[in-house]
């Protein structure tokens, strides 16, 4: 079987296409998704957005792995995670216990606990004063 020099770079481009396609990363989803059973859509805005409840944090055992985003969790970030709140929003979290606030971004999709509002960073519950489960507000910025 003789090689056409057509028939030679069809397949030199169809290799290289597949060979680029390997090295593309994909865009986070931002449609509804499923855990535990539960359905659960994205908000299209923050605008507005403010909550009261229980945070959480999340530290050591999760950082330097890949978050809901497609980022690589930092624990010395000031970032955290929340179920539907648009990505790269800008949170103010207050410790209703102490006073204390912090500014974080939403990075992540979690906590998946009803009784949670929010997983903070370790490095934003450390300013804030926690080191267990604590009663926060939120507020969209």
């Amino acid at each position: 079987m003789r090689l056409t020099i057509k028939t030679i770079q069809y397949f030199i481009i169809t290799a290289l296409i597949f060979s680029l396609s390997a090295c593309m990363t994909t865009k986070p989803t931002t449609g509804s998704y499923t855990v535990k059973g539960k359905v659960y859509t994205p908000l299209k805005s923050a605008k507005g957005y403010k909550a009261r409840g229980l945070a959480s944090f999340y530290g050591n055992r999760f950082h330097n792995r890949k978050t809901s985003n497609g980022e690589r969790y930092n624990m010395h970030s000031m970032t955290a995670a929340h179920p539907t709140l648009p990505f790269n929003t800008r949170l103010r979290v207050k410790n209703v216990k102490n006073g204390r606030t912090v500014v974080v971004r939403i990075n992540d999709r979690g906590p998946f606990y009803s009784s949670r509002i929010i997983d903070l960073s370790y490095a934003a519950a450390s300013r804030l004063g926690i080191t267990s489960l604590s009663m926060v507000e939120i507020q969209a910025l």
